[in-house]
């Protein structure tokens, strides 16, 4: 039985109490003011933020919908294809103010091909001049420097694929790193945006949908 004045209040007998961390009961009278507080203020916002993601994820799910319902609308009557050959559409307001973008992006892992390439570009590095591909050397450090979740930087290895260098070792290392990519899905992102005038900058409307 809980007590109005505070959410997670427990009544044994004529005592209130709150659970501590460990899972034992405190009596309420002995809990400090800030810490019943603290306690309050973060239940209000765990409260709100369950609220607000639940919200979130029910309009994406509405978005996606909509999405699908126009482009079913558009192949029944017209015969066409809404959205490009990957899936990724943009759909504009008739005034030219409001706009929504579906995305679709693949998710990439590498497979062992990437360690031999990377055996192959040290080779090319220890070879080289130390005064020369300096660029090219802090551009691999970049590409190899694992993130937080280990991953390398995709971004950083398309850019060194896109490097012109005759070495043999390296055409074979490039080889290597393109055989090493594999497509293991794909994720869906939407984004929003609107201005004004249909001659101002676009405003991104930011609703992080990711997650939800």
């Amino acid at each position: 039985m809980t007590d109005a004045s505070h959410p997670a209040a427990v009544e044994v007998g004529d005592a209130l109490y709150l659970r501590d961390a460990k899972g034992s009961l405190v009596p309420i009278t002995a809990v400090k003011p800030v810490d019943l507080l603290m306690d309050e203020t973060v239940r209000a916002i765990i409260s709100r933020a369950i609220d607000a993601s639940a919200l979130v994820s029910a309009f994406k799910h509405e978005t996606f919908a909509s999405i699908a319902a126009l482009q079913a609308l558009i192949a029944q009557n017209y015969g066409a294809t809404l959205g490009g050959k990957k899936g990724n559409i943009t759909l504009t307001s008739f005034d030219g103010c409001q706009k929504v973008q579906l995305q679709v992006a693949d998710l990439v892992e590498f497979g062992p091909e990437l360690q031999a390439a990377k055996l192959l570009i040290d080779e090319c590095l220890a070879q080289w001049a130390a005064d020369s591909g300096v660029e090219i050397r802090a551009l691999v450090n970049r590409v190899f420097q694992v993130d937080k979740e280990g991953q390398i930087n995709r971004a950083e290895l398309f850019m060194l694929m896109r490097v012109e260098i005759t070495d043999e070792r390296w055409q074979r290392a490039m080889t290597a790193i393109r055989e090493s990519i594999r497509v293991i899905g794909s994720r869906e992102y939407v984004r929003f945006y609107a201005r004004p005038k249909a001659d101002a900058p676009w405003q991104a409307i930011t609703v992080d949908l990711a997650a939800a």
